[in-house]
């Protein structure tokens, strides 16, 4: 029998829903169902794999996100969706200022350990800080989802529900990549050394640069998220630790994190911290992007008129990298997306370029004019 929601939500609550593989699907279900009880309820997505939530669902609840991935994409080209056009690492304290109300959490965690703690599973991010904003956390409790060693573990008194569910997480779009996707990965290889830090954005890109690192040593993991390339990366012994805000994988990456204590899942709040970030040498920012300009500016949220993108924490990792020691900003697209004057938003503006990477190889803007940029951006790019 579905959870009665309407106990613990109000009409007019405000509510955050855990996000990518750790969307507790079961209340999302729930929530959608039951959602002319607590009519005008608004709800914050992240991004929406699952596809639980549907434009027609609006009729009841008012729905934002910070991103347009996934099923987010359908909600915002609908009209239905409210994009929070923020850097990452704001959206914590927007949950504590209530500027994105939580009243109520719905979240995913795993079964509890010997000791009767559950952990946060396969996100903390901006979770944490909603989790203890919210008057009521509602939790379901997935026995597919693993054990890890996140920032904060909860008893069951801490839960005003937990509802028991089995299924495999919500799963991204499978990875495509060939020829061209490759080259690019070789081509931002050059760049990483040993002992350096590393962040992922999102995308077959970013985790596609895994494959061309197994040789490397002492490498270390900061990161919004990983995917199952870090996993490998793990497992060959080429990255020692990793800490990341969430897991985005498939069951090889969760397995892999069960129990595993040189995963740490932190709180946006560490993870994108400016005052974190200034402390790695050596850190490399390594982001995908819509498209970017001649000069360097770049488009990470809309293509051909439909938001399926996010500001995200490109901005906050770009500019950690352009201060670290030793560290590079890598921009990674294929090169007929390098066009002569962006179609969207700009959402890191060109003063932060570092290299940019397509499959014909590498524009390195740092210190460039707006000439010699032009230059060196068209000599990787396949102009239309």
């Amino acid at each position: 029998m579905p959870p009665e929601l309407a106990r613990f939500i109000r009409p007019g609550d405000g509510i955050v829903l855990g996000q990518a593989c750790a969307e507790p699907q079961t209340l999302s279900a729930a929530l959608v169902a039951q959602r002319a009880a607590f009519s005008g309820a608004s709800v914050f997505l992240g991004v929406n794999y699952a596809g639980i939530i549907r434009p027609e669902h609006a009729d009841h609840l008012k729905l934002s996100a910070y991103c347009g991935a996934g099923h987010n994409r359908v909600l915002a080209d609908a009209g239905v969706l409210d994009i929070h056009p923020h850097p990452y690492s704001r959206l914590a304290p927007l949950i504590r200022e209530r500027r994105i109300p939580c009243d109520v959490a719905l979240v995913q965690v795993s079964p509890p350990n010997q000791r009767g703690e559950y952990s946060m599973g396969l996100a903390v991010d901006y979770l944490l800080p909603a989790l203890q904003s919210a008057r009521a956390v509602i939790a379901e409790v997935n026995n597919r989802i693993p054990w890890t060693h996140t920032e904060k573990l909860f008893h069951k008194d801490d839960f005003a529900l937990l509802v028991e569910a089995s299924y495999e997480p919500a799963a991204p779009p499978p990875a495509r990549t060939g020829a061209a996707e490759a080259a690019i990965a070789r081509h931002a290889a050059a760049f990483i050394a040993d002992g350096a830090t590393l962040e992922f954005g999102l995308g077959i890109l970013p985790d596609a640069v895994c494959a061309a690192l197994l040789e490397r040593k002492s490498l270390k993991v900061h990161s919004g998220s990983i995917g199952d390339g870090v996993a490998d990366l793990m497992q060959r012994g080429a990255v020692a630790t990793a800490d990341c805000a969430m897991l985005i994988g498939t069951r090889k990456l969760f397995d892999f994190a069960r129990d595993n204590p040189a995963i740490r899942l932190r709180s946006t709040e560490y993870t994108h911290h400016p005052r974190v970030l200034a402390s790695l040498a050596r850190f490399v920012a390594i982001n995908s992007a819509v498209e970017v300009d001649l000069t360097g500016q770049v488009n990470a949220e809309v293509a051909r008129g439909s938001y399926l993108g996010a500001v995200g924490g490109a901005l906050d990792f770009i500019r950690a990298a352009s201060f670290s020691p030793g560290g590079v900003s890598l921009l990674l697209l294929p090169a007929a997306r390098i066009v002569k004057a962006l179609s969207g938003p700009v959402s890191t503006p060109r003063s932060e370029a570092g290299v940019i990477i397509t499959e014909r190889g590498a524009a390195d803007l740092r210190g460039c004019t707006v000439r010699e940029r032009v230059r060196r951006m068209e000599a990787i790019a396949i102009l239309q």
